[in-house]
């Protein structure tokens, strides 16, 4: 997964000190399934996330992750929850800590599959036989699987 140009430029000024980053979890639905993908780094299976550039709203993001990663087109319907991520440190020693928005996206069009090597396998599953997944990306998805309901904090 390629590191976001603006990310380097300030890990240059901080190295690797904790950054404090907007990332997004993005639950698409169709049909009443979810998209998963399965990640190529670590395997384990999550809906789409990834981090909200520079003075780009976090809605647009998420649905541009979703086609940049599965190439599904989906529009947000709703914010399902926000969180914290513990720290985490990677390889190299950098530290990062995520604020996490989670949201409800509706499919659009498009079949999924990896687009961007980022991921080994994208597909649709019902949220009744979903894969071992972390408690956290299970949170997510329980939050988003609703079509209304408040966000949670």
């Amino acid at each position: 997964m390629a590191t976001p140009e603006f990310v380097l430029a300030l890990r240059e000024k901080v190295g690797t000190s904790p950054l404090w980053l907007c990332g997004v979890t993005a639950v698409v639905i169709k049909d009443g399934d979810v998209l998963l993908v399965r990640r190529a780094d670590n395997g384990a299976w999550t809906p789409v996330t990834g981090l909200v550039d520079p003075g780009e709203h976090p809605a647009v993001a998420a649905a541009r992750e979703v086609l940049e990663e599965a190439a599904v087109a989906a529009d947000c319907t709703r914010l399902a929850r926000v969180g914290v991520t513990e720290m985490v440190t990677y390889d190299n020693g950098d530290q990062t800590q995520y604020v996490d928005l989670t949201f409800r996206l509706e499919w659009r069009s498009g079949d999924p599959h990896p687009a961007d090597g980022e991921n080994t396998e994208a597909r649709w599953f019902s949220p009744d036989a979903l894969p071992a997944m972390s408690d956290d990306m299970a949170a997510r998805i329980a939050a988003a699987l609703p079509q209304r309901g408040e966000t949670l904090f």
